[in-house]
């Protein structure tokens, strides 16, 4: 929204199944929609594409009736998880023919995805004409997951997220679904790469987790000999509805001008603003919450120890981390290629949705 980047990255995101009221599919909360609602303030038309192996329902419902968001998802369809994403769901009101559903057999392979890909979103974008795009990269649709059904390699995904950031308009990607773990680190390793411009080579580095990638410890991995379940004829009639669907729009849809609401990180930077005007003033329990104390600074009780000192730290140690740390994060959010790309922190190796 600021400007301050081309590309964000949150592999730690994507969960796409969440409700405003319920979690579902593995996701408690829809950081999509949350993610959405926010960009909502400064861009007109925001687009969201979705490539996890399961609709993308929760994002769907949330932005069902209106025209500011447009959402496009290629899935599995039928006896399947979440069973949503029929071709004939296309939006309500005002979001009628906003809703963008390909529904898939299974099987589909890296050619035949680029062939409905890539058109799809060519006419997607020609049509609605938005001013940001949300990707969610869901690894469940390569081969070899653990509830997928699809048999997608590396580099049919990747081409997916090569097309989206090639149109050069603001980008968030996300994670999603990804059940054999070590394809999921291996899909967005090489989207991270993509996302920067960057050529990484085939052969892994030895690391700690290592042992997990054999038998052949290479990046790219290789399709199955699952039956491609996806005719010619099936994805052509797809695809010509679709484009009947989009033909169905008068006009890309504009919004009135208005007062952009306060961002959730303005609020937080105006109370730290102000929280030295009045001194008098009690701390409230959430700004308490966030203050980071130093742990030198912390005393400990006279008999804690029985010598009645605290506890000794390395102050050598402890400065060398926080700078390795600054480095990091400085390297994370580095320009690369006259690409930004911001990518936040996250705890976990992979995430599911």
């Amino acid at each position: 929204n600021r400007k301050h980047t081309d590309i964000a990255i949150n592999w730690a995101g994507g969960l796409h199944h969440a409700k405003k009221s319920e979690a579902s599919g593995f996701c408690y909360i829809n950081d999509i929609v949350l993610a959405i609602l926010e960009l909502l303030k400064y861009h007109q038309r925001v687009l969201y594409v979705d490539i996890d192996v399961h609709h993308g329902d929760g994002v769907e419902e949330a932005f069902y009736t209106t025209d500011r968001v447009m959402t496009v998802s290629f899935h599995k369809f039928g006896e399947y998880f979440p069973g949503t994403g029929d071709l004939r769901d296309i939006g309500a009101g005002r979001g009628k023919y906003y809703a963008v559903n390909f529904p898939l057999r299974d099987g589909i392979d890296d050619d035949t995805y680029e062939t409905i890909f890539k058109p799809v979103m060519t006419k997607v974008i020609e049509t609605y004409q938005p001013n940001a795009i949300v990707l969610q990269c869901g690894a469940d649709s390569l081969t070899g997951d653990r509830l997928g059904c699809f048999n997608l390699t590396l580099k049919g995904h990747g081409k997916c997220v090569e097309f989206i950031k090639s149109l050069n308009l603001p980008l968030l990607l996300l994670g999603g679904g990804g059940y054999t773990i070590r394809n999921v680190a291996r899909a967005w390793t090489n989207e991270t790469a993509i996302a920067l411009s960057q050529e990484i080579s085939n052969e892994l580095p030895y690391n700690d987790y290592f042992e997990y990638y054999g038998p052949d410890f290479k990046l790219n991995i290789s399709p199955s000999n699952m039956p491609n379940q996806n005719s010619s004829e099936y994805l052509d009639k797809i695809k010509i509805k679709l484009f009947e669907n989009l033909r169905m729009l008068p006009h890309v849809p504009g919004v009135q001008m208005q007062a952009i609401p306060d961002d959730i990180m303005d609020v937080d930077r105006a109370a730290d603003e102000d929280k030295d005007s009045d001194p008098n003033k009690r701390i409230s329990q959430v700004k308490r919450d966030r203050r980071i104390v130093d742990e030198r600074e912390l005393s400990d009780s006279e008999d804690e120890d029985g010598d009645g000192r605290r506890n000794q730290s390395n102050g050598k140690q402890s400065s060398n981390k926080r700078k390795a740390t600054s480095e990091t994060i400085y390297v994370a959010g580095a320009a690369l290629n006259g690409t930004d790309v911001f990518v936040p922190f996250a705890p976990t190796a992979a995430n599911t949705g």
